[in-house]
């Protein structure tokens, strides 16, 4: 996302891990298993909850896993026991590369991109997570500034015209305003340091707010029906951890909305909030492993 790694890509990361460990001296960790958030939030959930198939994190990145079957998974080379089931970590945040989500993508899209830290790449992500919300709103509010649709006669030093200056974190805050008070609205506008703004300028602030994140959900949940309609289940619980989805007061109800459209008739869904899922499964998915480990030496 926000950083580049040199030299880990197609190494054992959990060999760098270890041996960065040992170079400053900790020789009592061992690492047995590497856990996306995804996955750990799945865990998490289904240690539970039966019914959960699919894990989905909505916060700086997105990416979702669910279960699937080993029949359809044929690259699979571990054991085959009970219940043939594995997770897949899908990754989703990189659909788009190829170019099949341009037919969606505005020019605020493929601004932010080109300034990102790797154009052309994690292209669904970048429409959808905590990461980038703001700043696609901030391109949109820009524009409108500067064909003077907006904000009439703002300043151009304003933060408005800063890379990165409207938070993500703003885009909930505008969207908890129910009334035509527009509290937030004016609370986020002073921060920014927007001066002379009228009643209107809120509403056009509310809008593309409400476009932004209607749009990342809605992605959302198409990914999620598509999985939903493949597993084939009557009844699943689908966990979802992330500060986009805890904090955005609409992300929950825009996605039932959305994914009760998109699902094939007969599929009843959940989604549950995984609080801290990602870390809790990866401290469960350890200590399985441990476990499978300790037996494995036992019976050798």
């Amino acid at each position: 996302k926000g950083f580049r790694c040199e030299g880990v890509v197609g190494e054992d990361i959990c060999r760098l891990l270890h041996e960065a460990l040992l170079r400053i001296k900790i020789n009592s960790v061992e690492v047995v298993a590497v856990v996306n958030d995804a996955v750990g939030t799945l865990m998490s959930a289904a240690h539970s909850d039966r019914q959960c198939e699919i894990g989905l994190i909505l916060g700086t990145g997105c990416n979702a896993c669910y279960m699937e079957s080993l029949e359809n998974v044929g690259l699979w080379e571990g054991d085959r026991d009970h219940p043939n089931q594995v997770i897949i970590n899908t990754e989703w945040g990189a659909f788009g590369d190829n170019g099949c989500l341009d037919f969606i993508r505005t020019e605020y899209d493929r601004e932010l991109d080109n300034f990102s830290i790797n154009p052309g790449k994690q292209i669904m992500e970048k429409m959808i997570s905590g990461m980038y919300m703001g700043e696609i709103v901030r391109l949109a509010l820009e524009r409108l500034a500067m064909d003077e649709l907006l904000f009439s006669g703002i300043d151009k030093e304003s933060e408005l015209f800063i890379r990165g200056r409207f938070y993500t974190k703003y885009v909930s805050e505008v969207e908890s305003d129910n009334d035509e008070f527009f509290r937030n609205t004016k609370q986020v506008l002073d921060e920014l340091g927007i001066e002379n703004y009228t009643s209107d300028d809120c509403k056009i602030v509310k809008y593309v707010c409400t476009l932004v994140s209607a749009r990342a959900a809605f992605l959302s949940s198409a990914g999620i029906a598509t999985l939903i309609n493949r597993l084939k289940k009557k009844s699943m619980t689908i966990a979802i951890d992330g500060s986009l989805y805890r904090f955005h007061p609409r992300f929950h109800n825009l996605m039932v909305l959305k994914i009760k459209e998109l699902v094939n008739p007969g599929h009843k869904f959940k989604l549950t909030l995984s609080h801290d899922g990602s870390g809790k499964g990866a401290a469960l998915v350890a200590a399985v492993a441990t476990r499978l480990l300790d037996k494995k030496q036992v019976a050798e």
